[in-house]
């Protein structure tokens, strides 16, 4: 077999960074062996020789490559680890750190540190810092003996003041209100039936805070219920079920269109992404890969994954427009048999 028609020699013109781990090339001229993915100029495959491991083309005499560090782990994961430490940091540290001491304590610049953590995780260390802190406050507003004052400062918050300008988005309500499990905040529901199975739609005073998809009605009541078990609760309400009725119609006949005021609530990231989805038209899709790049964090692929999975507003916001790169429909909340009869109304085959 010639080198040309060795299937790694196509991983290696394309710089496949897949295939790294899998194999390492050597070039004579060079002395050195390389990744697939190395970015040096391609070699001529007549001075191309393929190895299965650098121990057995450092065996042969070649080099590791200075570029591509073929004995080192992938770029890819290199970086990750990096923002994985800077991540434990954050979440670690008593009052949210500067840029600056991050990337020093990372042995970064500022610049990159902020362009490669935007990168990988989607947001940056200031909006990564804050979610955080809120998840902190939830746990903290968890425990009955602390404090709403001490839980803002033991979820680093510098002051009260600081903690208000943010609390109602990330907790959807007050910290008392969010402390006693929703008591004195209105939800009103509605349960109704379509093709794709019971259908429940709820909204607080700002907008539809759930649409969720199910066999059985008494089972999507009692989720609502478990997330806000001491809310107030309202069903029967007959203007309401109007709305029911009205995404129902969207649901059988989607060309109608949904325009509904939304209680969107979770992180920035989360957000980021769930507005994304918004723009999809009906009958298109879209991959992970695209959302990532329209918010501008290409590498958050698996992160844009997770928030699509978090979304619980249905067919509102169209989680089920998003499908793997090869076109597969992958996962859904609510099941990939509705995902693809919810494309098949649209026309999407």
């Amino acid at each position: 077999m010639t080198t040309e028609t060795d299937p790694r020699w196509q991983a290696v013109i394309t710089r496949d960074a897949a295939a790294d781990g899998g194999f390492v090339y050597a070039v004579k001229t060079t002395g050195v062996y390389c990744r697939p993915s190395c970015p040096a100029r391609t070699a001529k495959p007549a001075n191309v020789t393929f190895f299965a491991t650098g121990g057995e083309a450092a065996a042969a005499g070649y080099r590791p490559c200075l570029r591509c560090r073929p004995d080192e782990a992938p770029r890819a994961e290199r970086e990750a680890a990096i923002i994985a430490r800077a991540c434990r940091l954050i979440e670690t540290a008593e009052t949210l750190p500067t840029l600056e001491t991050l990337a020093t304590a990372l042995g970064l610049s500022p610049f990159h540190l902020h362009r490669q953590f935007k990168a990988v995780t989607g947001v940056t260390p200031k909006a990564y810092g804050m979610a955080a802190r809120m998840r902190r406050m939830r746990e903290e507003l968890a425990a009955k003996e602390t404090s709403i004052t001490a839980a803002i400062y033991e979820a680093g918050f510098a002051s009260n003041s600081r903690f208000y300008e943010t609390s109602n988005e990330a907790l959807g309500m007050t910290p008392t209100r969010y402390r006693r499990g929703g008591e004195g905040t209105a939800i009103r529901f509605a349960v109704g039936e379509c093709s794709l199975g019971s259908i429940l739609v709820a909204a607080s005073s700002k907008g539809v805070c759930a649409i969720t998809l199910g066999d059985d009605p008494d089972v999507l009541t009692r989720d609502l219920q478990d997330r806000f078990p001491k809310a107030d609760i309202i069903g029967g309400d007959a203007d309401f079920e109007a709305m029911v009725a009205k995404v129902v119609g969207f649901v059988e006949a989607p060309a109608l269109g949904l325009d509904l005021p939304l209680d969107v609530r979770g992180t920035a990231f989360q957000q980021r992404v769930w507005d994304a989805l918004r723009t999809i038209p009906a009958g298109q899709t879209v991959s992970y890969a695209a959302i990532a790049q329209r918010i501008g964090a290409p590498k958050a692929v698996r992160a844009v994954a997770q928030a699509c999975g978090a979304n619980a507003i249905a067919v509102a916001i169209p989680c089920h427009r998003v499908v793997r790169h090869d076109g597969a429909l992958s996962g859904y909340r609510w099941g990939v048999a509705r995902k693809r009869a919810l494309l098949a109304k649209e026309g999407v085959r």
